[in-house]
């Protein structure tokens, strides 16, 4: 247990509302120093991973444009949670939507906090056991998304040469890793 106390908040109030995001700005005293100072936070849905494996042993990968960085990424399937739903439900709805695999079991593997620091959601990351093509993708407007099967082998290699780059891919595979590491395929 710490000894460390909260900072306390003085007020909050929304900035700003995106369709992704909230901007609030919270005003909060310093315990140590007692003087209030502004921060910044998104508040964000959560968002979920999946990392669908087909029964080759292949790894259903999504390749897309990233506004951010102005990159193209290799990625594992995700998106947003919608309001009120299970973030195994969106795992399974974004396996579809991204790809138009479905998978005949998902198993929540573990969740993070992207950015403590200004950011409010969780990403859960999910494993889907027996992945195999159902139909076409649903993508949304924003979305142009390509498909592509990596053999689960060459992950560790893809990372290290930064082939995959995303923080929340990484750590997904961290925790697919431990699953791993348990004595599970």
């Amino acid at each position: 247990m710490s000894d460390l106390p909260p900072w306390h908040t003085v007020s909050s109030r929304i900035l700003g509302d995106y369709y992704i995001f909230r901007l609030r700005q919270e005003v909060r005293v310093s315990p140590r120093s007692g003087r209030s100072l502004n921060f910044y936070v998104l508040e964000a849905t959560d968002w979920i991973n999946i990392i669908p494996i087909t029964t080759a042993g292949e790894i259903v990968m999504v390749r897309q444009f990233r506004h951010g960085t102005g990159e193209l990424t290799l990625e594992v399937p995700g998106g947003m949670v919608d309001p009120n739903e299970d973030p195994g439900e969106a795992a399974r709805r974004e396996l579809l939507e991204e790809t138009g695999y479905t998978a005949d079991h998902i198993l929540p593997l573990g969740s993070v906090t992207p950015n403590p620091a200004f950011l409010t959601n969780r990403c859960h990351t999910f494993l889907a056991l027996n992945a195999t093509p159902a139909g076409s993708q649903d993508l949304g407007e924003g979305e142009d998304i390509r498909v592509e099967l990596v053999p689960a082998a060459s992950v560790a290699e893809y990372i290290a040469d930064g082939r995959i780059s995303h923080a929340l891919v990484i750590a997904a595979f961290y925790f697919y890793q431990m699953y791993q590491a348990k004595g599970h395929a």
